[in-house]
């Protein structure tokens, strides 16, 4: 597979060292880059930099920070502030966040949330290019520029779960990131979506991320169980529930047992031996997906750190030998 693998720190972590065993896989060379979730125990952006000032000079990515925590020239500036922190070109991943949560912060949900989206995808993308601002928008102003600072480039990702979403991502985002997305989906309406808004503004269609759920074999494990609860809150919340009906897998929020069952037969997350996994990365690749990041939130949370690290090495070796053997195969 010509594909990047990374790994996603599978948990929201209460001191900066847990960090450095899952940022010693790409500091190996082992996975390409280290990406975390919106954390609201250790802020992302500051337990990232305290890996950065621990050694951990890695390729980091947020997958995905939400809107309404920061301004986005505070997201600018602390996106900038981590690529000149590990000396790697950063991957800021930006999303809307559930209904409730901006209601919450801001006292009001984003009468559009794709209009607040785009307003403060366009923001930042000014500021890091080293533009002044100036937009007036229904959510977000911006009047200024950030002052000029040496550090590797900044790519600004979008959370993308259906195509009105992926377009915005088409026209303004470097890379698109999917969660929990099932490839057939990936492939026949979030790429169309992602290449139309792309060809709006005439430039080159996003990278694609996908966010893949992992459980590998070992004894007595029930991979629904695990895939479960990794993806309990996302399965009760009602935009993940319209994507994956969209995408034609059924949601039962009295019986997420089922639905995780039909996550793994969809090959919407990956399960199983190292064939079977490595069979499910293929899918997501031949869908569309530049870069699979594989998520262990199940593994840790039924099993614990030590399971986590041991299914993600086992599959990241698997994936570079595999690799490996393509490239020394003859044509």
């Amino acid at each position: 597979m010509n594909m990047k693998i990374s790994i996603l720190l599978p948990f929201m972590p209460t001191e900066g060292k847990q960090i450095l065993p899952f940022s010693d896989l790409i500091h190996e060379g082992r996975a390409d880059r280290l990406w975390t979730g919106q954390s609201l125990l250790l802020e992302p952006h500051t337990a990232l930099a305290f890996a950065a000032g621990a050694g951990a000079r890695v390729p980091f990515g947020t997958s995905v920070t939400l809107l309404p925590l920061r301004h986005p020239f505070e997201a600018a500036l602390q996106a900038r502030s981590l690529a000149a922190a590990s000396g790697h070109p950063f991957i800021a991943g930006l999303g809307t966040g559930p209904h409730p949560f901006i209601q919450a912060l801001r006292g009001s949900s984003y009468a559009s949330p794709l209009g607040a989206a785009r307003e403060y995808t366009m923001i930042m993308r000014g500021l890091l290019a080293g533009e002044t601002v100036d937009l007036s928008g229904d959510y977000y102003k911006m009047h200024g520029a950030l002052p000029p600072l040496n550090a590797p480039p900044v790519q600004l990702g979008l959370g993308v779960l259906r195509p009105k979403m992926a377009e915005i991502a088409g026209e303004l985002a470097d890379v698109a990131i999917t969660w929990l997305t099932p490839p057939d989906y990936l492939a026949h309406t979030l790429l169309p979506a992602l290449s139309r808004g792309a060809d709006h503004a005439r430039r080159p269609r996003p990278q694609v991320t996908a966010v893949v759920h992992v459980s590998m074999d070992a004894p007595r494990r029930d991979h629904a169980r695990v895939i479960l609860s990794a993806a309990h809150a996302h399965l009760h919340a009602p935009h993940y529930q319209a994507m994956l009906r969209l995408a034609g897998i059924d949601v039962d929020p009295h019986d997420l047992l089922a639905t995780a069952v039909r996550l793994i037969d969809s090959k919407t997350v990956a399960v199983g031996s190292i064939d079977s996994i490595l069979h499910t990365l293929r899918v997501y690749h031949a869908a569309g997906a530049d870069e699979v990041v594989l998520n262990t939130i199940g593994l840790h949370t039924v099993n614990g750190t030590a399971a986590s690290l041991s299914a993600l090495s086992a599959v990241i070796q698997a994936v570079r030998a595999e690799a490996a053997a393509m490239l020394e195969s003859p044509l």
